[in-house]
């Protein structure tokens, strides 16, 4: 049963409304309950937990927001797919690396995988000469089935020519990268901006024109900070959210 045995603490000086938000947020959150399952009312929700129904619609209201819930007119309010949580802005780790940690099954499609020369914009990146060949390698990433992300890759053949032995939808670029100490990489600088879809999005990522999404360059660097690897990847921001953990530093 939802909400099953849980209460609201009327003694602690947290609205009422944003206890029940943590507890619903916690029933989603424990996988007992399937996407697009229906939840109870809001007179339901008010009657078992004792408390307003103007209550129960401001936390509803904010989870339906911030994606955990959907509302279908005249049906009820639904359990939303849950959003990938994707944090390697603040550490080096693969798409599989990720989707794994959130709890889904992750999935690698190669598009293409070949030789080209290399344009203004990568070589720039890479710190080589304009026409220089490189790999080029487009992906689409998948968790539990469903697409998630693009990914266009570039490394400079030189360096980085045994990688065209390697399957790129078992074996991570990265994990590719480390066969060797001297194409390892150690770090990374990540840039995020906000876009929309557009037609590109709609073949590949299964989405409508004009709907949100994220799109992050990166270059990724050995230890001898050499960069070895320029990425562009599109994001679809309907089933991921990107986390950044800050710190203060303490005062002196």
């Amino acid at each position: 049963m939802f909400l099953e045995n849980k209460v609201l603490d009327r003694e602690v000086p947290i609205p009422l409304y944003f206890q029940l938000k943590g507890l619903i947020i916690e029933e989603i959150s424990s996988g007992a309950y399937e996407t697009d399952s229906l939840i109870p009312t809001e007179n339901e929700i008010s009657r078992q937990l004792g408390i307003s129904r103007c209550t129960v619609r401001q936390a509803i209201g904010e989870l339906v927001q911030e994606g955990y819930l959907y509302r279908i007119k005249s049906k009820g309010t639904f359990i939303a797919r849950q959003k990938v949580k994707l944090d390697f802005l603040q550490r080096l780790e693969t798409f599989e690396e990720q989707i794994k940690r959130s709890g889904r099954k992750p999935e690698m499609k190669v598009s293409k995988f070949q030789i080209i020369n290399s344009s203004g914009e990568v070589a720039d990146r890479l710190a080589i000469k304009e026409g220089e060949a490189v790999i080029y390698l487009f992906r689409r990433g998948f968790a539990d089935g469903n697409p998630v992300a693009t990914e266009k890759a570039f490394m400079p053949y030189e360096k980085c020519s045994f990688l065209m032995q390697s399957d790129f939808e078992k074996t991570s670029l990265y994990g590719g990268l480390s066969e060797r100490e001297n194409t390892k990489i150690t770090n990374a600088t990540h840039s995020l901006q906000a876009v929309i879809a557009n037609s590109y999005d709609e073949k590949y990522l299964n989405v409508n024109k004009g709907v949100p999404m994220q799109l992050v360059h990166t270059v990724g660097y050995t230890r001898q900070d050499e960069p070895l690897v320029y990425s562009i990847a599109r994001y679809r921001g309907d089933v991921s959210n990107f986390q950044v953990h800050v710190y203060m530093e303490p005062e002196q």
